[in-house]
């Protein structure tokens, strides 16, 4: 298939063949998440759902829209209509622009005149986000404002408390210290995409009085892009890990023929301080949880000189994985993938020979590869395709290189065992069983969307979901986090069952691909069936539900003592345990139970 998503991405090729994109898209064989998505607009907004479909497509999200009349968002908001609460939205994109503003200050306004319609203003979108989230408790993403393309006063514009400028700042600033404080609303900055896109160009008034569109037609794929990112961030679609070659790429210039002192980096050369700033922004992308690797043609000696190299932002330990030897590429991203037990389609591979590129692209389609010809566009090609859009910031993220230094070490020290469960109990493991606590909804509703190999069911949450769960008193909600002597690996296993008569359903048991093999199942069983005999449950009916990625989890209740009960054509398998016959589990960890 054409790649038609790589940026910068042709919105005219994407206007006029979305139909027969979308038919390719939806022929490829994918584990599609199916999410409902409420458009509620103030302007048309039929193009923008039709290239956020596309989009969503391609990051393996089946979307079925709904849209309010024209303008009429507000008012489906705020008064509801039985279509829009019939359709029962998963998510909800509120797409306004600066014409729906209600009133701007005039020339003539004193300032508290001009306070007063900002909190007017304030209050009017306030009522409608907390409105649809009393009604939908579902996630809600919400455009700022972007800028007329006049400025009345000119300069003095964007500061004098009169200006149009100035007062869409101020409403923007309301909008962020809303988002700040609360959980599942989300900021599509639309005043960025105008920016970027060129505020004359994107305000053509003619698309807004002939056919009622907020920007030119032209900048449409630009916002659907943008939402969409946000999006499969929140259902877990994101990239993970930027595999990076060296020469060329964080350096000018090949390091075994020029020596690390020969190459471009740094303030010597302006070029070399272009690959500097790169260097900075792939070290910043590791501040919040991306990980990073070499994939480089390249002698170790050499590749470690150049790290090593005093101009250069970037250390051997900011890399979770270093490859630098005369294998194909391919190759090893497929043995970095194996050995941080990851998704290849999580991977993003950045290299400037168009030929290596071409040779990863054709062998592992599911790696995304941008185009890296010229080293000044670097950033802003990796920074506006949106491979790593941050909806979440966990603790877990922040630390995500350190964690996986530390896998590594525990994979290492396993070579010194013959007898495996030695090497388990090697790990001097203490695992903390609770229930479902405020301070883990974030967490919790991101592993729902991130992980795939043990995942017996699949299930996508939103931290409305979560806490969902955890207010039902007919849910046995469990998870746990993972100590080890190298490492607090944080909150990595998830289960919760739903009590049924005599019986326990579980909905979802998920554990985090970085801690498998532990040995943290058994604990989970152990724990699960104490909580069901307390309620007198007699039965545990366990479910599998197959994708591409959980094959590994197939068996898992049958190992675990469980009968199988049914299996249709899909692969779909219940599993029932009678709790009278099971036996508890060998642990090779300490297990310390804070359930009250």
């Amino acid at each position: 298939m054409v790649d038609y998503f790589s940026y910068p991405i042709d919105s005219q090729m994407l206007l006029r063949r979305k139909n027969i994109i979308k038919k390719q898209l939806l022929e490829q064989q994918k584990d599609w998440i199916k999410k409902r998505i409420a458009l509620l607009g103030g302007s048309t907004t039929n193009e923008v759902a039709d290239q956020m479909q596309i989009f969503l497509l391609h990051y393996g999200i089946k979307a079925e829209f709904y849209q309010s009349a024209y303008g009429q968002y507000w008012q489906d908001a705020v008064f509801g209509t039985p279509e829009l609460e019939n359709f029962m939205p998963d998510i909800i994109y509120i797409h306004t622009s600066w014409r729906n503003i209600q009133a701007f200050p005039e020339v003539s306004s004193a300032k508290e005149q001009v306070d007063i319609l900002l909190s007017d203003e304030v209050f009017r979108f306030k009522s409608m986000w907390e409105a649809l989230a009393h009604k939908f408790h579902c996630p809600l993403i919400q455009n700022n404002f972007e800028r007329p393309d006049y400025r009345l006063m000119g300069n003095r514009d964007i500061w004098d408390y009169r200006g149009r400028s100035n007062f869409i700042c101020r409403l923007n600033q309301a909008i962020y210290d809303y988002a700040q404080n609360h959980e599942d609303f989300y900021v599509n900055d639309l005043e960025y995409i105008a920016q970027d896109y060129g505020v004359t160009k994107w305000n053509n008034s003619l698309y807004w009085h002939m056919y009622g569109y907020a920007m030119c037609m032209d900048a449409i794929p630009y916002v659907a892009q943008s939402v969409a990112n946000i999006i499969k961030s929140i259902y877990g679609k994101n990239r993970k890990l930027l595999a990076l070659d060296l020469d060329h790429t964080l350096w000018g210039g090949i390091i075994g023929d020029d020596g690390a002192e020969g190459i471009e980096l740094g303030a010597a050369v302006p070029k070399g301080q272009i690959y500097a700033e790169f260097q900075r922004y792939c070290k910043k992308l590791k501040d919040i949880g991306v990980m990073l690797a070499v994939n480089s043609k390249n002698e170790m000696e050499n590749a470690l000189s150049g790290l090593n190299h005093p101009n250069g932002a970037l250390r051997l330990k900011d890399f979770v994985a270093v490859k630098a030897n005369w294998n194909p590429k391919d190759q090893n991203l497929r043995e970095i993938a194996d050995e941080l037990a990851m998704g290849i389609d999580s991977f993003v591979f950045a290299d400037d020979n168009p030929a290596e590129r071409e040779i990863v692209a054709a062998q592992l389609p599911d790696v995304a590869v941008p185009v890296l010809n010229r080293v000044e566009k670097y950033i802003e090609i990796m920074d506006h395709s949106g491979f790593f859009e941050a909806t979440v910031l966990s603790q877990e993220d922040l630390k995500k290189t350190e964690l996986y230094h530390a896998r590594a070490e525990a994979s290492t020290a396993a070579t010194a065992f013959a007898d495996y469960g030695e090497y388990l109990d090697s790990l001097q493991m203490t695992v903390f069983i609770d229930d479902f606590k405020p301070a883990y909804i974030q967490r919790i509703a991101q592993l729902t969307n991130k992980s795939n190999q043990f995942n017996l069911t699949t299930l996508r949450c939103t931290e409305d979901d979560i806490k969902k769960m955890q207010e039902d008193e007919n849910n046995i909600c469990l998870c746990g986090r993972l100590t080890d002597k190298f490492y607090d690996n944080g909150l990595v296993t998830v289960v919760v069952g739903s009590v049924i008569g005599d019986e326990v359903h579980v909905r979802l048991w998920l554990t985090s691909c970085r801690v498998l093999k532990r040995g943290l199942e058994e604990v989970l069983m152990n724990v699960l069936v104490e909580e069901a005999k307390k309620r007198k449950i007699s039965k545990i009916i366990g479910y599998y539900y197959p994708t591409a990625k959980n094959s590994m989890v197939k068996d898992f209740y049958g190992d675990m003592g469980y009968t199988k009960k049914y299996e249709d054509a899909s692969g779909n398998i219940e599993w029932e345990l009678d709790l009278s016959r099971y036996t508890r589990k060998r642990l090779h960890m300490k297990v310390d139970n804070l359930k009250k």
